[in-house]
């Protein structure tokens, strides 16, 4: 193996800043002559990326552990202190169920006392949506959750915000980063005793009056007839995680009597005993709640375990059938746009977000209402960044946002995806088709006849470790030194680029113009007959991506043409 990795593991394995059993785990890999182990714990430093941090759980210099989440709590408490010049500092902090979750979120406390930051931090388990709203209800500098959002139950991670709430951008992302790859020695990280810490106040508890305010604002945005809510059969699980109880609040205020918690996964557990992973957008996470809904429900709800994606399924014809997130995406933006309209509520400058792999299906629906549509790079905080722009700007009113990935966001007091609130939405508009005697199917049969049937799917790869992260990396510079033309017998019409922000044209072989968006590792494939195949590498997890956006005239011939598009590309990607 590497020399200088075995010899970073055996300065960490007697590092005395260290303690007893830390030190002992690397000492038995090393004891064992475990390389492969000992080289995946420490060929690199566990990277502080643009959101923040994310990893396996364990000793080492690539793992998540308390000494990893110091370092990068003091490298952004250095980056604030010198960004508010001496003026007073605060920061907001949330976690979710995962291991170690409560006792990393003491730790940021702690360092971020010790460097004279007041910390604000929840009594007990939190979504990240409710962190993103305490940064803007209390005003903080910043804001930390302790989350791996919806990845296996081996990681653990955690996400920062700025004041506006909304997850780091430019230029906050890379200036955090820059100071946390300063700290040169963990002898730099200053911390102090919790308790002591917030004796002196440099540690405050999160009051109750958040929540509430939060309730408040989310019960807000609801559109439905709360008398038609009280009958509708509703099974939720939150996946072990933290959308336990603020779920069931929002719907117990708007009328929702007939709501069943899974017992199984109602309680908090890092481990996630029932799931392989606690993803809603997967139907294995599902599957316990299908065991226990009966013949009188009608709405399966899931949400990951910081409650900002949501999965579902609803009953159609008497069959339980599961929503894409795409599908989910577009049902809400239907209905809530439906609803301001028959409510005399919505505003000429209305503007819907979503990004550049989800379904084009929302643009057409948003022109439909006069709303206009902008795109961004994937991931929630290009949606709630282009918000604050708006803000700033004057530019629009900000209705609705969604991506693929099951997140999706209403109004703007949270910067950040919320399946809290698209919980209750999506409730409402399941109790206001079944008056109707419809179910929610028929409803978004209705919308396919009236804007074009469009079919979706996601295709991942997952590689893992150093090695993976090397063949990730090869499979994007081979698509773009030798971009396939014809796929499935369609030729490929224009190629968009996104690390080199161009539009290529495959008719003229020359380059057309611009994207105008942020430089992102991304490749977008478009093609003859309308379809969109996307290759995204993921920022947070050893996985690329591949997007497949379809649209035509029925469901039948879409099916078919995505199994060839799909087993094609891969083939594609197989020979790299």
């Amino acid at each position: 193996m590497d020399p200088k990795v075995l010899e970073k593991a055996r300065s960490w394995a007697s590092n005395p800043l260290f303690d007893e059993a830390f030190r002992s785990e690397i000492n038995s890999l090393l004891q064992e002559e475990n390389y492969a182990e000992i080289t995946d714990r420490f060929y690199q430093d566990l990277e502080f990326g643009t959101g923040g941090l994310r990893g396996v759980l364990g000793a080492g210099s690539n793992r998540m552990n308390i000494y990893t989440v110091r370092k990068a709590t003091q490298g952004m408490a250095d980056y604030i202190l010198e960004a508010l010049e001496g003026k007073p500092a605060s920061v907001a902090i949330a976690y979710d169920c995962r291991n170690f979750s409560d006792v990393f979120s003491e730790e940021v406390a702690s360092v971020l006392a010790a460097n004279g930051i007041t910390a604000h931090l929840f009594p007990a388990l939190r979504p990240t949506p409710m962190l993103s709203y305490a940064v803007r209800e209390l005003q903080t500098t910043a804001g930390i959750v302790v989350t791996a959002s919806h990845n296996p139950r081996e990681y653990n991670g955690y996400k920062v915000y700025w004041s506006d709430g909304c997850q780091i951008t430019a230029p906050h992302d890379t200036g955090i980063i820059g100071k946390v790859n300063g700290i040169s020695n963990f002898s730099q990280i200053k911390t102090m005793d919790f308790a002591a810490a917030k004796k002196q106040g440099l540690i405050q508890m999160i009051s109750e009056a958040v929540d509430e305010s939060y309730y408040d604002r989310v019960t807000g945005i609801a559109l439905g007839n709360p008398e038609w809510n009280k009958d509708l059969g509703i099974v939720f699980s939150p996946l072990h995680g933290a959308g336990n109880l603020p779920v069931r609040e929002v719907l117990k205020r708007r009328g929702f009597e007939q709501v069943r918690v899974v017992e199984a996964q109602e309680l908090p557990d890092g481990n996630f005993p029932t799931v392989d992973s606690p993803n809603p957008e997967e139907m294995s996470a599902l599957q316990l709640s299908l065991e226990c809904a009966k013949e009188t429900d009608q709405l399966i709800l899931a949400t990951d375990p910081d409650a900002d994606r949501i999965g579902g399924m609803v009953r159609h014809q008497g069959a339980w059938v599961r929503l894409n997130g795409n599908q989910i995406g577009q049902l809400l933006l239907a209905y809530y746009l439906e609803k301001l309209k028959q409510q005399d509520r919505l505003p000429q400058d209305g503007i819907f977000i979503t990004t550049i792999v989800t379904s084009e299906l929302g643009k057409k629906i948003s022109q439909h209402y006069g709303v206009k549509t902008e795109e961004t790079l994937t991931g929630f905080k290009y949606i709630a960044g282009r918000i604050r722009e708006l803000e700033a700007e004057g530019g629009g009113t900000f209705l609705f946002g969604t991506e693929e990935s099951h997140g999706y966001l209403f109004d703007d007091f949270v910067r950040d995806k919320d399946a809290v609130s698209a919980a209750m939405i999506l409730a409402e508009l399941c109790a206001e088709l079944k008056q109707q005697g419809k179910s929610v199917m028929d409803f978004l049969e209705e919308i396919y006849q009236q804007f074009g049937y469009h079919q979706d799917s996601l295709v991942t790869k997952v590689i893992k470790g150093q090695a993976g992260a090397q063949q990730i990396q090869k499979i994007m510079k081979s698509l773009r030194a030798n971009p396939p033309r014809i796929i499935a017998g369609v030729a490929v019409e224009e190629i968009r680029d996104y690390q080199k922000d161009s539009i290529f044209s495959c008719k003229t072989g020359e380059i057309v113009g611009k994207i105008g968006l942020p430089i992102s590792n991304v490749l977008a494939f478009y093609m003859a007959d309308g379809s969109r195949i996307t290759a995204r590498p993921s920022g947070t997890e050893p996985k690329i991506k591949f997007y497949f956006n379809l649209c035509g005239n029925n469901v039948e011939s879409l099916k078919k043409v995505q199994g060839q598009y799909e087993q094609e590309f891969s083939q594609i990607v197989e020979k790299i």
